[in-house]
């Protein structure tokens, strides 16, 4: 029984792979998209790569299918076919390369798992995740059943302030990549600017904050900007450049500050990473590895700064062109 109740089984004896025609190997992170693309057959053939080439080879199957899961007993093979086109709605099989053979290829039931999402996919295989598999088929969501192909998530660091918990960036790009069937799966890491932290990093008599949004509760004296409070000559901004500006607006001039802006405290590690600014009002900023976002940005700019981040431009909302 897996760790997380779902069922696996998996034989020790892999089987060679078959190369030899138009058919290359996968890369890591491939998937069936979309997952109708994968059809699972019970089969009394021996799981070899003989005996599965000449199995499939000429045969008929669905005009959709490039992958099948054969199944013997506990025993599992992922086959990829090409096949040879056609008007009708099976077409013949011109080749078939075994991938993974019993050893190399598991099962798991993950009833909650929708398998049309790499991301989700990923997730599963990592909670099974054991050496030699190559091949993770996960029957999730309405018994459907999809793979993930040496799955190699494409880690995102996500800059972003708390409270609250869990921020809002954070959970948008979640949400994001839990809907979209076209991105690469996605591993995402919260780089957090806790205010907490801030304050007691950055002692003074009181502080100001930008908003009451977050629900920070902190424990010495406290004004929010939004409120338009009476001007103290002692407070410490906790905040980014834009709540500065409002300062000045309102008292004439820039107090003490603490900068808690995303995109400048970024660092320069050449990982990729989502973050946000005050500063930028509407659409994506994309420079080399960081894609910015609006600090109240929508679920459509998250997701096209997570297209952005994985290679994929298609159907990102349009860059920036007003400026800040």
């Amino acid at each position: 029984m897996a760790p997380d109740g779902g069922t696996l089984s998996a034989a020790s004896q892999p089987v060679a792979p078959h190369r030899a025609g138009l058919l290359g190997p996968p890369a890591p992170n491939t998937v069936s998209r979309p997952y109708r693309g994968l059809s699972v057959q019970e089969t009394d053939v021996p799981l070899t790569t003989e005996a599965l080439t000449a199995h499939l080879t000429g045969r008929e199957v669905y005009r959709r299918t490039d992958y099948l899961v054969l199944r013997n007993g506990d025993d599992l093979a992922l086959v990829q076919v090409r096949r040879e086109p056609s008007i009708g709605l099976f077409e013949t099989v011109a080749e078939a390369a075994v991938l993974a053979g019993p050893g190399e290829t598991v099962w798991i039931d993950a009833p909650g798992t929708d398998v049309g999402n790499a991301t989700a996919l990923a997730q599963v295989a990592a909670a099974h995740r054991a050496a030699g598999i190559r091949a993770y088929v996960v029957r999730g969501l309405f018994e459907h059943v999809n793979f993930i192909w040496d799955p190699q998530p494409l880690r995102i660091r996500v800059g972003e302030v708390v409270p609250p918990e869990p921020p809002k960036l954070y959970a948008m790009a979640r949400q994001a990549l839990a809907f979209d069937e076209e991105l690469p799966p996605i591993d995402l890491q919260l780089e957090a600017i806790d205010i907490e932290r801030e304050v007691a990093r950055h002692p003074a008599p009181a502080y100001l904050l930008p908003c009451r949004g977050s629900g920070i509760d902190l424990d010495v004296p406290v004004a929010f900007l939004d409120t338009r409070p009476a001007r103290q000559s002692d407070w410490l901004l906790v905040g980014c450049e834009r709540s500065a500006q409002f300062h000045r607006h309102f008292y004439g001039d820039a107090p003490p500050r603490a900068d808690i802006c995303p995109r400048r405290r970024a660092p320069q590690d050449g990982e990729l990473r989502l973050t946000k600014c005050c500063l930028l009002e509407r659409g994506i900023e994309h420079r080399d590895k960081t894609v910015v976002v609006p600090w109240g940005a929508n679920l459509g700019e998250v997701l096209g700064a997570l297209r952005l981040l994985a290679g994929l431009t298609d159907g990102a909302p349009a860059p920036n062109t007003e400026g800040r």
